[in-house]
């Protein structure tokens, strides 16, 4: 008997205790943001998630243009994102972040990549390499769908901080002669480039990724990252020219890839404050990452239709169900970093 008491006695001191190690943010509100641009959606959904299943309670998150983000999260306003794109975004943070702000872990590590691909049959037909190649007489003629005697590339709308990097590209790789910038809405104009490509003809297209565009069109298989000629910033680029050549890209002509395009990592960004409060939050920012493809696949999905929160929230769902013996461990690592 003596025996049983005992064995109950020491449950009734470690229970609790387990139960508190378990629901680590049990009791705390969060704040979360997100940004503005849909392809951010998911990852937010999942991280929203994981806090929850840590016991946190997790307010609806504030939809927010950059720098209010990143003015909200230096006064403690927010408490994090999942849309951090670095560096692109250090020039949108407020004087003296670095006291009150930090940059967690890996959302996508080079997920934020901008680029130009090209249909993958013309890519090897015609030994395509690079922006440069499309001044030979026989590649602008296949790429010419409205015969202004130029190759069509489906570019950026004006106003957009891609279209003014593709206009700078124009300029000093000498390309008016030889390219034809589309710049109508970029969903119609890659609706047409789809079709141009389902019916067997050659496509030429700037996107960014994560995007649906690489969901549906798949770089290795469909298309193919082409090069610039060379690495040549803009002054708003300079800081981040190291991150213009980048290796490892999944489906480029070269390895490495020279993008004229600044590569960023996608990564959580904290209210410090709030990190040092929460130590299983903070190592839940640090361990969570994603595929860029299964970010690609869902942003697919929500080009598709399947864009309602709820939507979101059952593909996030569907995603931890798929990976759950990652997702137990990234939870079990912030728990034991509540210890």
């Amino acid at each position: 008997m003596n025996r049983i008491l005992l064995i109950l006695a020491i449950l009734s001191l470690t229970v609790p205790a387990f139960a508190a190690h378990h629901m680590p943010g049990k009791g705390v509100e969060v704040q979360p943001a997100r940004a503005t641009w849909n392809t951010g959606y998911f990852q937010e959904a999942l991280v929203r998630a994981g806090l929850k299943e840590l016991g946190y309670d997790v307010e609806k998150p504030k939809e927010l243009q950059n720098p209010l983000f990143y003015q909200s999260v230096f006064l403690g306003d927010v408490d994090y994102w999942t849309n951090g794109w670095f560096p692109n975004h250090v020039s949108q943070m407020p004087k003296g972040w670095e006291e009150r702000v930090e940059v967690v872990g890996y959302v996508a590590k080079a997920g934020g990549l901008q680029g130009y691909l090209v249909s993958k049959k013309d890519v090897e037909k015609y030994d395509i390499k690079s922006l440069d190649d499309f001044k030979r007489p026989e590649v602008m003629k296949a790429f010419d769908s409205n015969n202004d005697g130029k190759a069509d590339l489906t570019a950026c709308p004006p106003g957009w901080g891609c279209e003014k990097v593709i206009t700078h590209h124009f300029e000093v790789y000498d390309l008016d002669d030889y390219i034809n910038p589309i710049k109508a809405g970029y969903s119609a104009s890659m609706a047409d480039t789809m079709a141009r490509y389902k019916a067997g003809e050659p496509i030429f297209f700037y996107t960014w990724a994560p995007n649906w565009t690489i969901g549906m069109l798949k770089p290795g298989e469909d298309v193919m990252w082409i090069n610039v000629p060379e690495i040549n910033p803009l002054e708003s680029q300079m800081a981040g020219k190291d991150r213009m050549t980048v290796s490892g890209i999944a489906g480029a002509v070269t390895d490495p890839l020279k993008t004229g395009f600044v590569v960023s990592d996608i990564q959580v960004v904290a209210n410090k404050e709030f990190l040092k409060a929460n130590p299983a939050a903070k190592k839940f920012f640090e361990v969570f990452t994603l595929p860029l493809s299964d970010i690609n696949t869902q942003n697919t999905k929500m080009e598709n239709g399947e864009k309602s929160q709820e939507d979101i929230e059952r593909h996030a769902q569907e995603w931890i169900a798929a990976n759950k013996e990652k997702w137990n461990g990234w939870l079990e690592e912030a728990r034991m970093a509540a210890k």
